[in-house]
């Protein structure tokens, strides 16, 4: 297979698209992000890259929490909306409906299907960006969007972000960590 070189950046094929939210002045915020993942399994916690300018940024640091709300893609224009505008001139909480659950100070969109409840833990400094660490206090899942007891992606229909798109995440190809008992050298 022949390649083409890019160059340093930080590229990764696809992405989840969601909402961070956190209280900003006593008010809840939200902000569109891409660079959000699982930091950890035991104890439970998610990352997050937000550029030191942003708004959300400074709700984050100033209450040590915030929430990961996962749209469906019924949810991507409004998503898309909120990650053009900013904070300190458009009130985004008017666009949902807002609750909060353990920690009071983590806003969560009421209309996505999942929302993660997080206590910050660790900020990294990078450069153009602060990397947050939150450790998982809840998941808040619809209930619609469960099966067994566990979340469902295609019931979910989560938002992945994969060069200047939004997509749905794609069909099944096979069970993880099963799959490959198949593979022979």
């Amino acid at each position: 297979m022949e390649k083409t070189s890019l160059g340093p950046r930080p590229y990764m094929t696809t992405m989840p698209a969601v909402l961070v939210g956190s209280n900003v002045n006593g008010k809840p915020n939200y902000m569109t992000v891409a660079w959000a993942g699982v930091a950890c399994m035991e104890p439970p916690m998610i990352a997050v890259a937000i550029n030191k300018a942003r708004y959300t940024e400074k709700g984050i640091l100033e209450n040590k929490t915030f929430s990961v709300n996962i749209p469906s893609a019924k949810d991507a224009v409004v998503m898309d909306h909120c990650g053009m505008v900013s904070g300190t001139k458009v009130d985004k909480s008017a666009f949902f409906g807002t609750f909060y659950g353990k920690l009071r100070t983590a806003p969560m969109i009421d209309d996505f299907p999942v929302n993660v409840e997080c206590e910050l833990r660790h900020t990294l400094e990078l450069g153009s960006h602060h990397l947050h660490v939150g450790e998982i206090v809840d998941v808040h899942v619809a209930n619609e969007c469960l099966i067994g007891g566990v979340p469902d992606s295609g019931k979910i229909d989560p938002i992945v972000f994969s060069g200047q798109n939004y997509c749905h995440i794609g069909e099944v190809i096979g069970k993880a960590f099963s799959i490959g008992k198949g593979y022979r050298t």
